[in-house]
């Protein structure tokens, strides 16, 4: 049973989270949530269509092979995870340009909310008529990997990204090349950025942690394991919402 202390303390802390002046600390912690969400929706995509649905590197090449190949279909196909991944990530951008235009409080809770609305309508269709739905899971949840991936991008100024894992281990291979550069030639005052470090080694972790629990729920009881996932977001984001 949840207290009403515990019910308050919780608000303060989804507001802080998503609130419209943000610190390094918000960035990270709401940057490392959303990644263990995208690991598990990944993993869950992988489970349920056969296909991830973040790797827009991926479904880029397999346009390319494709084409080459002649086999249109597909190519068709990927080019529409690559469309849906887009279309999610300018539903962002537009949700939260809106709310600033309008001088909104809840300017990202807007965005992350659409995530979860977005995750519980797939699990419920899904469910409802499973043997129709593959295509259209597929592409809706690259759309929300889209969402979140501007989300994040749009809150943090560009400078975490939550679903792009490569970038992120990009990153971490620079610093830990600037701090071995360092040892060796500690004079050329070249070393890593430690805080930087620690939170992209905290949100691979994440991402990695999610993915193993959405690779369970999902092969154990497919869409259906969206709605905890699409839960914690709209309760995330229903504190800054309710907020005039």
């Amino acid at each position: 049973m949840i207290t009403n202390s515990q019910w308050h303390n919780f608000n303060r802390s989804a507001r802080f989270l998503l609130a419209r002046r943000r610190t390094a600390t918000s960035d990270a912690a709401l940057a490392t949530i959303l990644a263990g969400i995208a690991g598990a929706v990944n993993a869950g995509g992988f489970f349920v269509v056969g296909q991830y649905t973040s790797h827009m590197t991926g479904y880029l090449s397999q346009i390319a092979d494709h084409l080459v190949l002649r086999n249109f279909v597909f190519a068709a196909f990927s080019a529409g995870a690559v469309l849906a991944f887009l279309f999610g990530a300018g539903l962002s951008s537009f949700l939260i340009n809106w709310a600033r235009q309008s001088k909104l409080h809840q300017q990202y809770a807007w965005a992350i909310a659409a995530q979860g609305l977005a995750l519980l309508c797939l699990s419920l269709l899904n469910y409802s008529w499973a043997s129709m739905w593959n295509s259209i899971t597929l592409y809706g949840l690259c759309a929300i990997m889209g969402l979140q991936n501007a989300t994040i991008t749009k809150i943090s100024g560009a400078r975490i990204r939550t679903t792009h894992a490569t970038g992120m281990v990009t990153d971490i291979g620079i610093e830990i090349g600037r701090a071995t550069f360092g040892v060796f030639s500690p004079r050329a005052g070249v070393k890593a950025d430690r805080r930087k470090l620690t939170m992209l080694l905290a949100l691979v972790a994440t991402y990695v942690g999610g993915g193993i629990i959405g690779a369970i729920g999902y092969s154990s009881v497919g869409m259906m394991f969206s709605l905890p996932l699409a839960a914690a977001l709209l309760v995330l984001s229903y504190s800054t919402l309710k907020q005039r």
